[in-house]
């Protein structure tokens, strides 16, 4: 069974195979690098949008912001308990406080998740580079067993003719050497 078909039977989408393998196969016959190609999407411009969310989820998801976090919070705890009564803003139930936790952690998850979403994106493109890579290596390396199979069965070729020519000198030798010896016997 050859390689072609065996690698049909492991995918369902045949038709896609077949367009990677197309844009494979046009990379090397322009011998650019598919790595080029992807990685011009990557650079693409962000939207603002996106680079708050990126912004957001990068702060959010540190140590930085969970210590000043942390320090808001024991200041605000600190300030309701020690302040006399009419400075107080949120009295010991703190249900400001929770109102305000509530809101935050509303509001940041969905800004997170869509920064993860086009690092989801993005990691979907890379993996498809990589698979688009691997697959030119894949088509290139069998070029080149077959290149060097051509040049070992030509020189293969040659040693037997070299060998043959060999043969061929050492049968006319052969018989130079014996008619040497019967011209020295008589």
């Amino acid at each position: 069974m050859s390689s072609k078909k065996s690698f049909a039977l492991l995918t369902d989408d045949q038709p896609y195979e077949d367009s990677l393998r197309a844009i494979v196969e046009k990379s090397i016959v322009e011998e650019s690098l598919l790595g080029d190609h992807i990685n011009q999407s990557y650079n693409e411009k962000l939207t603002a949008g996106q680079r708050i969310a990126d912004e957001v989820a990068t702060f959010g998801g540190s140590w930085r912001f969970i210590i000043i976090f942390c320090c808001i919070l024991f200041c605000w705890i600190v300030f309701n308990i020690v302040a006399l009564k009419h400075f107080q803003f949120d009295p010991y139930p703190f249900i400001l406080m929770n109102l305000v936790l509530s809101c935050l952690a509303a509001l940041q998850a969905p800004i997170i998740m869509m920064s993860q979403n086009r690092q989801a994106e993005k990691d979907r493109k890379q993996s498809k580079s990589d698979y688009l890579v691997n697959l030119k290596s894949e088509m290139q390396i069998r070029s080149l067993h077959e290149k060097i199979d051509v040049l070992e069965s030509g020189q293969i070729k040659k040693l037997f003719e070299i060998q043959a020519k060999q043969l061929e000198l050492l049968n006319n030798m052969n018989i130079k050497i014996e008619a040497i010896l019967k011209s020295s016997k008589n």
